[in-house]
């Protein structure tokens, strides 16, 4: 198993590929620092997974202010297209019109890639290290957690 990797060592066995054996009483003093390591490297864990969830987050949050900025030019648009309309014939208005499609296709498309971004950053659970920490516990206990998948 490789939560308990650190308790066997083969560095100073023989030729044969037996890993050298140590005392219970070894074994048990040890176990303070490894459930020590096990604690902080899941901390380090949850950390890293939550900026990575925050990060994604953050950038959909900026899409959609950058969505929000171009509807706000693409309502100016409208109203100077409508204002353009009464005052003039046709080119004016249609020139306008045409702008405003052009930031109308800019809005959905930074609309759509920013909540698609927003909904892999939320919500910003550290899913990966609960599920370590899970199989953490069902090891320390002894007891065989086969719901788990092996960490790499």
């Amino acid at each position: 198993m490789a939560l308990f990797g650190g308790l066997f060592s083969d560095s100073d066995s023989d030729s044969d590929d037996q890993p050298q054996r140590q005392s219970i009483g070894s074994l048990l003093s040890s176990l303070p620092d490894l459930v020590k390591r096990i604690i902080r490297g899941e901390i380090e864990l949850a950390k890293a997974e939550l900026v990575a969830k925050l990060k994604a987050a953050g950038v959909g949050i900026g899409l959609l202010v950058g969505a929000a900025v171009f509807a706000f030019v693409l309502l100016e648009v409208l109203i100077a297209a409508a204002v353009l309309a009464v005052s003039t014939a046709l080119p004016p208005w249609l020139a306008a019109l045409l702008v405003a499609a052009a930031l109308l296709v800019i809005v959905a498309v930074l609309a759509l890639v920013g909540v698609r971004s927003l909904k892999r950053g939320v919500p910003p659970v550290p899913t990966e290290t609960i599920k370590n920490v899970k199989s953490d516990v069902h090891a320390l206990k002894g007891e065989r957690n086969d719901s788990a998948e092996e960490r790499p």
